[in-house]
């Protein structure tokens, strides 16, 4: 710790101290748990990742915890806006620097700037309201809101499908700290040019229990996860893919209620554009009983590249 800055204060529901705060691929509220390391700054852990970079959704929902620490007002995060600026590594702890732009008495606005050894790798902007009555009106879920059947669908394709039997990445989840239950296993991890509009089922993998805050975050970070494939399964391309070079560019969030993540949420993803090496991909979380709890979009790079990319017309 550097000199002059106090002790570290943990936001989150359950309270650690700075070298053993119980943080493991199972205990996802503890990795996302930041210390207090001076005025406006806070330190997060090391946590999994998918490969060998900081996985963004962590630095996300991270940021929103910093952000929290320095709420007194009884606001809550209900949009951010984040850039990721520069790769992050998987293995090195964040430093978060937050900065109050504005206050009242019914929002707040918070720059969050992530970093590692001095350099910022992800810029967030996130804006806070009190909860108060309104209109209400939203959107159904396109999908069938049954998680039985989608149980089903993945045992079925787990038992029966050679993309199962050899994908790295149906093993790779099963490690991860979110559980995932695609509507359809064949779209999402298969090979073949499909529709960009997928569906899955999401829930903490080890119930958390956690508060408003946490929760919030809790989602953030399941947000990042099997989206931006969506602006590639028109083109028969996957994430990890020698064909491409995929990474996220920005993201956003707009919470509209306050989910309960030990409970399973659908997040219906798609993509209505992609064009000069970008994709462009949206979704929207929905309850268990339908309600939408949060909406969130994603621009990313998908940079074709060897014969995929001798493939590509040049437009006129």
């Amino acid at each position: 710790m550097k000199a002059g800055l106090r002790q570290p204060a943990f936001v989150g529901q359950t309270r650690y101290r700075r070298n053993d705060r119980g943080a493991t691929i199972e205990n996802l509220e503890a990795i996302l748990t930041v210390a207090r390391a001076g005025e406006g700054c806070w330190n997060g852990l090391a946590g999994p990742a998918m490969g060998p970079r900081l996985f963004g959704g962590q630095a996300i929902a991270q940021g929103v915890m910093a952000a929290c620490g320095e709420e007194d007002g009884g606001r809550l995060p209900h949009s951010l806006h984040a850039y990721f600026i520069k790769p992050g590594s998987r293995e090195d702890p964040v430093d978060y620097r937050v900065t109050s732009l504005s206050q009242g008495r019914s929002f707040a606005t918070r720059r969050v700037e992530a970093m590692q050894a001095d350099t910022v790798i992800c810029s967030m902007m996130a804006s806070f309201h009190v909860p108060e009555p309104g209109f209400e009106h939203q959107q159904e879920a396109p999908f069938s809101l049954d998680i039985d059947a989608a149980l089903e669908s993945l045992a079925s394709w787990n038992a029966h499908s050679e993309s199962a039997a050899n994908s790295s990445l149906v093993e790779r989840l099963q490690k991860r700290p979110i559980e995932l239950v695609p509507l359809d296993p064949g779209v999402l991890f298969g090979a073949r040019p499909r529709e960009p509009r997928t569906g899955v089922w999401m829930r903490m993998r080890q119930p958390s229990g956690a508060g408003p805050a946490m929760q919030r975050a809790l989602l953030a970070y399941a947000s990042d996860m099997m989206f931006l494939r969506n602006a590639m399964l028109p083109h028969a391309i996957r994430p990890g893919s020698d064909s491409v070079q995929a990474t996220s560019l920005d993201h956003a969030i707009w919470f509209h209620e306050t989910p309960d993540f030990d409970r399973w949420h659908l997040f219906v993803t798609e993509s209505p554009w992609a064009a000069h090496a970008r994709g462009l991909n949206r979704g929207f979380f929905f309850s268990e009983e339908g309600r939408l709890v949060a909406t969130a979009s994603q621009e990313s790079l998908m940079r074709p590249r060897g014969e995929a990319l001798d493939r590509i017309k040049p437009r006129n």
